[in-house]
């Protein structure tokens, strides 16, 4: 009968842990309770290694997520929707850049907050944007010297 009460508590030990796992991977990948935010749209040339669901960061902090992607069939440009956290009032001369962790890392949104006295409103486009750098057509540059090809 004393195995029967051991393995009773070891199989409740593994599930409370399981569970305990489950629940800290929802908040890392932010599958938790989604923080509200509104809404700001940009326009890229090139979104290389953006995808729905990349972060949006401001000075090294997650301040929200990449909602929307869709090719503007008019401009060829890669029209993008962001959502940012509310409470976070960004300058209206603020610009959106795709940065790279480095080398070998992933792309993030990062925003470039300016200095204007006025804030962006939820629906706002940002219109100062620098899409991503293809680490391809840099090796290339380098390895032929610079010289356009």
């Amino acid at each position: 009968m004393s195995e029967t009460k051991t393995e009773v508590v070891i199989g409740a030990a593994v599930l409370a842990v399981a569970a305990g796992f489950l629940i800290y991977a929802g908040q890392v990948t932010g599958m938790s309770a989604s923080t509200k935010g509104y809404p700001l749209t940009a326009s890229f040339r090139s979104l290389e290694g953006v995808n729905v669901g990349t972060d949006v960061r401001l000075a090294g902090v997650k301040v929200g997520t990449v909602t929307a992607v869709s090719l503007n069939p008019e401009t060829f440009r890669a029209d993008t929707t962001i959502s940012v956290l509310d409470g976070l009032e960004l300058p209206d001369d603020s610009a959106i850049v795709i940065a790279s962790e480095g080398l070998l890392g992933g792309n993030f949104v990062e925003l470039v907050p300016g200095g204007s006295p006025f804030n962006l409103a939820a629906g706002d486009e940002i219109i100062d944007t620098q899409g991503s750098v293809s680490l391809v057509s840099l090796l290339m540059k380098f390895v032929s010297g610079g010289e356009e090809q």
